[in-house]
């Protein structure tokens, strides 16, 4: 068992990472057009060349992750056996939803149906047609649903095992334990380990900063019409990143927790509420055929690269996304991994895959759904307001069309603002916490510092090229640590092994016989 070392930050982690972040703000604030140029000769490549191993590898983790649940090894405890879990069943699923993807719902629910309705993937179908409709759907659950939390729940389960079943420090580096010794995580490339999984962490939380403060943007413009630039969007995230540090600081079981119940209120509420006004038939055919179209589709999707259909459009959409769900997967899988501790690996899996999943497709149903409906036999004009003015404004485009549009724009904008100062304190105790040795509890300083150089990130991001440069960062970070990814499934099945064969966890427990063992073996 590693030891947690006396000094409260680790040095070499915390320099490294703290000097490259500074600098990458330094020079998106000096030079934004050089930075931003760079980023996209980069970004070209990667796309280009390893594209598709954003595509195989998703695939791989979600199968990877749905065999750990459902084989014998779904047994075992994510901590002591007997161990009880530390939050409630209830709280759980709020926060990890809050903080797995809450603020992207809100500002893609209506967004990402309505793009695709209007350019169908691929080419897949006419524009503003029934069948481009029904493939809207089918992508936004493709692009939120399974895969994204597959990611997160094999982040989320290997720290969890090797940090509370094993007693290692709460480190990315502690799951290469297996493949490469204590003395491997405890040198470079064990600090090269964490570093990149700061700097991913710092990039995907900035990515849903300026995604959060366009929206908040465009509701403020809608309401009171106080216009919608660059400097009204820094502003939001200058306050924002105030709120949020203040939250952090009071700890996970505080500002973290109850933020994300109150998210879960609210969010339930809204959604009632369009469903009630709504077309409430039209989104329950929408929800059950839609759900039966995407688990038929899901195959050919999931393996779906450019050799044969549009790059362009697999580049901005697909693999953004599992780019983005990767860059967020030090942080998310690390605070789920936090919050997780009494569970077993089954009950882990399924509750962060299918219970989240779930969820979005109804958000996506009652959202999406709505919003096509208007489009199909409605009022309409959703579109071509999108399509004039970005993505960000398309949930109030809807909301203006149902009654009490005021009030539910206004709620929305506190539902998102919420969001964001969930998910980016949750980031901030993470990058914390890996500079920290995987203290739970890291200095509240180092969560200040952290808090603050993740809305100076995102401020460069979006003045260097608005959601083009979000989605540019998350793409470039990921690249790597898909890399780091794949070696924490290797060490975690080698673990799992050993265990069997050192019976360091108990075969009766697990149900392995004796022709099994040697099956294995």
């Amino acid at each position: 068992m590693q030891k947690i070392p006396g000094s409260p930050i680790d040095k070499v982690v915390f320099w490294v990472a703290a000097m490259i972040s500074a600098s990458f703000v330094a020079w998106g604030a000096l030079a934004p057009k050089a930075m931003a140029t760079a980023m996209q000769t980069l970004l070209d490549t990667i796309i280009d060349e390893f594209g598709w191993s954003f595509v195989i590898s998703t695939v791989f983790f979600l199968g990877f992750a749905l065999f750990l649940a459902f084989s014998r090894f779904g047994r075992i405890t994510l901590g002591l056996d007997g161990e009880q879990p530390e939050f409630s069943t209830a709280s759980w699923i709020a926060m990890m939803f809050s903080v797995g993807m809450g603020i992207g719902l809100m500002f893609w629910g209506v967004a990402e149906p309505i793009t695709h309705f209007a350019t169908p993937p691929h080419g897949l179908a006419q524009p503003h047609s029934r069948e481009a409709a029904k493939l809207a759907m089918e992508y936004a659950y493709f692009h939120w649903a399974f895969h994204p939390w597959a990611i997160y729940a094999i982040v989320g389960v290997v720290i969890a095992y090797f940090s509370f079943r094993k007693g290692l420090p709460n480190l990315i580096s502690s799951a290469f334990t297996p493949l490469i010794g204590e003395v491997g995580v405890r040198g470079p490339l064990g600090k090269s380990i964490d570093v990149l999984a700061v700097l991913a962490t710092l990039f995907g939380t900035a990515t849903s900063l300026g995604l959060g403060a366009q929206q908040i943007n465009s509701g403020l413009n809608y309401l009171w019409h106080t216009g919608e630039s660059n400097g009204i969007a820094l502003t939001i995230i200058a306050v924002m990143t105030v709120l949020f540090i203040l939250s952090a600081v009071s700890g996970v079981g505080k500002g973290v927790q109850f933020l994300s119940n109150f998210n879960m209120v609210v969010a339930v509420v809204l959604l009632l509420f369009l469903a009630a006004v709504g077309p409430s038939v039209f989104i329950m055919n929408t929800l059950v055929a839609s759900v039966g179209e995407y688990i038929r589709e899901l195959i050919p999707m999931s393996f779906r690269t450019a050799a044969f259909s549009d790059g362009k459009w697999l580049a901005g959409w697909t693999i953004f996304y599992w780019a983005w769900w990767i860059s967020w997967a030090p942080f998310v899988g690390t605070f789920i991994a936090r919050i997780s501790r009494g569970r077993t690996i089954r009950e882990f899996v399924v509750g962060v895959i299918f219970i989240p999943s779930g969820v979005t497709m109804v958000w996506f149903s009652i959202m999406g759904g709505a919003a096509l409906y208007s489009e199909l036999v409605g009022v309409g004009g959703i579109a071509s307001i999108v399509k004039e003015q970005g993505p960000a404004v398309a949930l109030f485009a809807l909301l203006a069309q149902y009654p009490a549009a005021v009030l539910t724009s206004f709620a929305a904008i506190v539902l998102v603002g919420v969001f964001f100062i969930s998910g980016a304190d949750a980031g901030a105790i993470v990058m914390s916490m890996l500079c920290a040795h995987g203290n739970l509890e890291p200095p509240r300083w180092l969560v200040v510092l952290w808090g603050s150089l993740a809305g100076a990130a995102a401020s460069v991001l979006l003045v260097m090229g608005g959601l083009g440069g979000l989605q540019t960062a998350a793409i470039i970070v990921a690249a790597p640590f898909l890399l780091v990814m794949m070696g924490m499934c290797v060490s975690l099945w080698r673990a799992l092994l050993n265990d069997l064969q050192s019976s360091e966890v108990p075969e009766a427990r697990l149900g392995v016989s004796d022709p099994e063992r040697s099956a294995l073996d």
